[in-house]
């Protein structure tokens, strides 16, 4: 089975997630590149041997597509998401699903109507550790879960973005939305949904732009730290910090603590998990390391999302699921700027 991919969007995430295992599936015959900055789609055209489309009309006029990955900038994810389902094509659309509720509907909605695929690129839920991690509260091999805490951080998005300045778009509050929230809370976020099977419910937080400037030596639009406070439906307390000013080293860990014991998540770069049990025991798992800015290795979602559509199943994170977690992060914006506890 060939399928043609196309790629709306030719950035960082394009060049080195989304092209790269598109063109490591073994199913995917093709890739058609798009950008409104025409050389930006033709260097990944070159890079990964595809072609490009001169416009997004076109690319999606092609009866040959069949999957559409949107890596474009959050501000426009409803517009072409929306647009490529209507026209027929599964669709790969990168986190958040969009910067509103009604936007986040709109492609949802799409989705309903033209039956076809959508999924969401929230990678959290598709490392192994993180899966490990599920089956073994799902199991609860540990008890029931009681508490939690989890990190997302790094240096910040002009150390990453395609153009490696600080006129990156994250910096821009019309395009970005949520500033570090969106880029990398609304993972964390996604992942303890996905963990624990349950969805917070209120949230209470802090933001700050910190450290980050722009290009004009200004403090950033948005925030480049969020700390917050999590309570689920179940009644499980939780904890989480994002920023875009680790300076030095990536923390992309999670620690959940149970009835009988705890599990420590990509805290360690040995064991990616470490049980800890309550009469004192340690299981490690050696499973593999987590993907970072600097360490690019494949992150499963193209197979997932490739296999979704050939064998006709759903996929592991929906546009429902998506939206959840979007409604969390407008919850934690929203008790931050009011300094309020916020219900979702």
């Amino acid at each position: 089975m060939d399928i043609k991919a196309g790629i709306i969007g030719c950035g960082s995430i394009a060049k080195f997630r989304h092209a790269p295992e598109y063109r490591a599936n073994p199913y995917v015959s093709e890739i058609v590149f798009y950008d409104r900055n025409l050389e930006r789609a033709e260097e990944l055209a070159t890079l990964f041997g595809g072609s490009v489309a001169k416009s997004v009309d076109k690319l999606l006029a092609d009866p040959e597509i069949e999957v559409i990955s949107d890596c474009s900038s959050n501000e426009n994810h409803h517009l072409f998401s929306t647009k490529a389902l209507k026209s027929g094509k599964h669709v790969l659309c990168e986190k958040p699903i969009s910067l509103t509720i009604e936007h986040a509907n709109q492609v949802v909605d799409a989705q309903k109507e033209s039956g076809r695929k959508l999924m969401v690129d929230h990678n959290q839920r598709f490392t192994r550790a993180h899966q490990k991690a599920k089956e073994i509260i799902e199991n609860k091999e540990l008890g029931n879960v009681l508490t939690f805490q989890t990190t997302f951080g790094h240096q910040g998005p002009e150390y990453w973005g395609v153009n490696k300045t600080n006129s990156t778009w994250f910096f821009k509050k019309d395009r970005s939305g949520f500033g570090v929230v969106g880029d990398l809370g609304i993972h964390k976020l996604d992942l303890i949904h996905y963990l624990l099977d349950d969805q917070i419910e209120q949230v209470s937080a802090f933001q700050a732009a910190l450290d980050k400037v722009d290009e004009n030596g200004e403090p950033i639009e948005v925030c480049d730290n969020v700390v917050c406070s999590l309570k689920t439906n179940q009644g499980r307390l939780g904890t989480a910090s994002f920023s875009w000013t680790y300076y030095g080293q990536e923390d992309n860990s999670t620690i959940i603590y149970c009835e009988k014991g705890i599990l420590k998540i990509y805290h360690n770069s040995t064991y990616q998990l470490e049980v800890f049990t309550k009469d004192g025991e340690q299981i490690n798992y050696k499973l593999e390391s987590i993907q970072t800015n600097d360490s690019q290795t494949n992150t499963g979602v193209i197979d997932a999302f490739i296999d979704c559509v050939r064998l006709d199943t759903e996929p592991i994170v929906s546009g429902q699921d998506a939206l959840l977690s979007l409604k969390v992060i407008l919850g934690v914006m929203e008790a931050a700027e009011t300094n309020k506890v916020v219900t979702i």
